[in-house]
């Protein structure tokens, strides 16, 4: 990344504010904003997220926030309540209270005589949904949102399930806000109140894994804040983006497709990372086309922002499967519109082991699978951080365990663009069962590059809305299983490879037994959205320039940071295991004279094919110190099963110093409802 010193205007920096909202409690902010604003007003654009400002996210804000600063707004970044040094509690994800506080804060930023009353909101993940669902409720001065690696349907696709199954990382975002709510705020900016307001979190904090095992299936709880619900909320601009290699690439398209306001839509190759911090690469240069945005909607600037394709999208090249890129060999497409005429779906029937080319009617065949516990060691995570290295490995293990249909060495260049599905006939032994279905890249010496993915729990076969059903044993049934989208190219002589399996542990919780599969063709089939290559791309050149920001904020490594992805078998006692390690070391802010240490700990176990075996657990440490104070947190949940029951372990313990403080336990079981 270019570091750009020089900008368009002098800014200055507000450390530290308070921002009032409706009940009293006051919100944390820093705001950066240009000189001239004192006496020219500028539009404001606010970041809303959970990870404190003050340490954790200030490396990242101090390169995009001065940056976009310098080119004209104020920059507003607010720590949600109960985070950082805000006052409150935050007892779960997207509640009505946090909604409303950020309507609160738009508010507030309108009427300040540095701001002429016209207002944006950005972000990525947790900040791209609260602009997304704030933008839904229309608060009067917000003019346009800019939103990264997000989802408008929390049920669906967001990292507690995935075709109604439950994803492992429902447990590791669960551990993860169960040690950043129970975070101290910093004593330099409350004094002595500090130590008041970090016992009302831990005493007021619940593991969110509890809540979100309540909700099994799509009831109220989800549908709140999914703004799939009603796209026609959103009447502001948008522009989305994500990566292939998130766990949020769907939902950009489906923008693209539902929303009716002015739209733009980009996809690079990209992990849950900004796209001018994007690996895998190539990053791009993201914030230039985040200042043109804002320039337009909310300066009313004429720069041609919403000329060329509505959506951009990095056309992968065939790589060696490996856990880590640095960089995804490709080159940008254009799309006019979404969905788009370029894109035409294609149908290749599944046989005894093949796909067919379209047309082709296989043989009447029934085929059987009844997968170990061990498929799925290799998946990765539903979202890849890139750090550990955390992409899908070689499928060739993975396929051991599968039904696996391939096509023949490919005579001619194949490109998908979009969301594949498979479409199957089928029967379970059991009452509950899930398929999960694989494609994949396989080249001419056998090696097997994980494409796309999806999972499907059979209960739900009318639909996340219909009541779930247990299956007949022996019954046939008509199922699609959703994959996620995906820009790809298949090069002449790789075969094209669907895997199907009945299990995907860890990446998916494994339903209550084992269950035998049979696919039936003919009347099976998987569908591709193929882009033909005469095609145009529509894009002139290289469409973005190189990622620049502001200079960082000097930070300095005192302990090394470690990080591990471990996966282990035991042949004595057939036990199984992946262990996580994400441990940042210790971390000196130079700015602040903090020390600040967080460790992430995740393990993922099982014994033979017991499917009442599978365990999860994630554990946290995080840890600030300054001169004589030092304080530090740890949590752990435990997740384990019977066949009717989900059982959740977990701890809350707070130290000062060497001090316990404060500890809790939880131990409760919650039914399991056809998962």
């Amino acid at each position: 990344m270019r570091h750009v010193t020089s900008l368009p205007y002098a800014i200055r920096e507000e450390e530290h504010v308070w921002i009032p909202v409706s009940d009293g409690t006051r919100l944390a902010a820093r705001i950066w904003r240009p000189v001239s604003s004192d006496g020219e007003p500028v539009p404001a654009v606010l970041e809303y997220i959970p990870y404190r400002r003050r340490d954790l996210t200030s490396v990242r804000d101090s390169v995009h926030h001065p940056y976009i600063a310098g080119h004209g707004y104020a920059c507003v970044r607010v720590d949600i309540r109960g985070t950082g040094e805000s006052e409150g509690v935050l007892r779960d994800e997207y509640l009505e209270v946090e909604q409303t506080d950020a309507e609160d804060v738009l508010a507030w930023l309108a009427e300040q005589p540095w701001c002429d009353g016209r207002t944006g909101m950005m972000g990525i993940s947790w900040g791209a949904f609260a602009a997304l669902q704030v933008a839904a409720r229309r608060p009067p001065s917000l003019g346009a949102i800019v939103i990264s690696s997000f989802t408008d349907d929390r049920y669906a696709d967001d990292m507690h399930y995935m075709g109604g199954c439950l994803l492992s990382d429902n447990l590791a975002e669960a551990g993860t806000m169960f040690a950043y709510g129970t975070c101290p705020p910093d004593p330099a900016l409350v004094g002595e109140r500090w130590r008041g307001m970090w016992l009302e979190r831990l005493e007021n904090t619940r593991p969110w894994a509890l809540e979100w095992l309540r909700h099994q299936r799509r009831d109220d709880y989800w549908r709140h804040a999914s703004v799939c619900e009603d796209y026609s909320a959103v009447n502001v601009p948008v522009l989305a983006s994500s990566g292939w290699a998130d766990g949020y690439s769907n939902a950009v398209t489906r923008l693209l497709e539902n929303l009716d306001v002015p739209r733009k839509g980009l996809i690079g190759p990209w992990s849950h990372k900004y796209p001018h911090l994007g690996q895998p690469g190539p990053a791009i240069g993201y914030l230039q086309e985040v200042v043109r945005w804002w320039d337009h909607w909310l300066k009313g600037a004429d720069n041609g922002v919403m000329d060329g394709p509505m959506l951009h999208a990095w056309m992968q090249e065939s790589v060696p499967p490996s856990t880590s890129y640095e960089e995804r060999p490709g080159r940008w497409v254009g799309e006019p519109s979404w969905p788009s005429p370029h894109i035409t779906p294609t149908e290749l029937p599944l046989g005894a082991h093949r796909l067919h080319r379209p047309g082709e009617k296989p043989q009447e065949t029934e085929l059987t699978v009844q997968s170990p516990l061990s498929v799925g060691q290799f998946a990765g995570k539903w979202a890849s951080y890139n750090a550990p290295p955390d992409l899908p490995y070689d499928q060739r293990e993975e396929d051991g365990g599968s039904m696996v249909f391939d096509t023949e060495p490919l005579a001619e260049r194949v490109e998908i663009l979009g969301a594949p599905s498979v479409e199957l006939e089928l029967s379970v032994s059991e009452p509950v069962a899930m398929v999960a279905a694989r494609l994949s890249d396989v080249a001419p010496d056998g090696r097997a590059t994980r494409v796309t993915y999806g999972l499907l729990n059979l209960t739900r076969l009318d639909g996340h809305e219909a009541e779930p059903e247990p299956l007949r044993p022996g019954r046939r049934y008509r199922a699609t299983v959703q994959l996620n989208g995906v820009a790809q190219v298949f090069p002449p002589g790789h075969r094209i490879r669907l895997s199907l399996s009945t299990s995907y542990w860890p990446l998916a919780w494994p339903p209550p037994r084992p269950a035998l599969l049979s696919v039936y063709a003919p009347g099976s089939s998987l569908r591709l959205p193929v882009r033909p290559v005469a095609e145009s791309d529509e894009v002139a050149g290289e469409p973005f320039g190189e990622p620049e920001g502001a200079e960082p904020i000097r930070t300095r490594q005192i302990e090394p940071p470690e990080q591990r992805w471990e996966v282990s078998r035991n042949l004595v006692d057939y036990g199984s295991a992946l262990e996580i390690v994400k441990d940042g070391g210790t971390v000196h802010f130079e700015d602040i004279d903090l020390d600040v240490h967080r460790r992430a700990y995740e393990r993922y176990d099982s014994v033979a094919d017991d499917f009442t075996s599978v365990r999860g657990e994630s554990e946290w440490t995080m840890e600030f110190s300054r001169g004589d104070w030092n304080v530090r947190t740890v949590t752990r949940t435990v997740l384990s099963c019977t066949e009717e029951e989900f059982v959740v372990d977990a701890t809350l313990d707070g130290y000062e110093g060497e001090r316990r403080v404060f500890s809790r336990t939880w131990n409760e079981t919650l039914p399991r409802d056809h998962v």
